[in-house]
């Protein structure tokens, strides 16, 4: 993969989950309880779909403009967006759509859950 940054960039989020769905063999980063990145997996373990959620407007340009980046495999084609991970998105514009992803999600959320994550993490050590 030519992202081996992406497990440590997303885990240094505030109130950032991880788990290994099984079934499908995908790793999914969720906040909040909900998910906003996974890595699909193939069945040697390797990654071949790094799914995240955008505005659809912004997918659908971005999908234009990289044939790397395709509508999300197995979720909502409008709101989901998958990239190939040894494809053309350089890593500065994917570490944009995951923070745009992660951005998203946790303004989905209630605005207590929002707050209890936010200040969970500001009184949390700094990573370094």
């Amino acid at each position: 993969m030519k992202y081996p940054w992406i497990d440590e960039y997303l885990q240094n989020k505030p109130g950032v989950t991880k788990d290994l769905q099984q079934d499908w063999n995908w790793v999914r980063y969720h906040i909040g309880g909900k998910m906003f990145a996974a890595v699909c997996l193939d069945d040697h373990d390797q990654p071949y779909y790094i799914t995240l959620k955008l505005e659809p407007s912004e997918g659908d340009f971005l999908r234009a403009q990289y044939s790397d980046i395709v509508p999300g495999y197995y979720m909502n084609k409008m709101h989901w967006n998958s990239i190939k991970p040894d494809g053309a998105v350089p890593d500065e514009l994917l570490k944009d759509l995951l923070d745009k992803s992660y951005g998203l999600v946790l303004h989905g959320l209630s605005k207590k859950k929002q707050k209890e994550i936010l200040s969970g993490a500001e009184s949390a050590p700094a990573k370094q």
